[in-house]
């Protein structure tokens, strides 16, 4: 039996252009409608969303600044 390979804790904001920010959406959508895995690079890790992730829209306000966030959570499938 394998061992489950522990991956670095992370935690990165990375800002795009709204050209590119609409693409990545975009190919968001289309992952979701089709009940496909999303695949994204960001900073040079790649990422892979299962289709079975769970999606929320979180709003934060703190004095002038507004944030909001769409999250897809999942947890890493097991290694054999």
């Amino acid at each position: 039996m394998r061992k489950k390979k522990i991956k670095s804790e992370r935690d990165l904001e990375k800002v795009y252009p709204q050209k590119d920010f609409v693409a990545k959406l975009r190919r968001l959508a289309d992952s979701i409608e089709q009940n496909k895995r999303f695949r994204i690079q960001i900073a040079g890790e790649r990422i892979s969303v299962p289709p079975d992730a769970v999606f929320n829209i979180e709003h934060e306000r703190e004095g002038d600044n507004e944030e909001i966030e769409f999250q897809m959570k999942w947890a890493a499938p097991e290694k054999s």
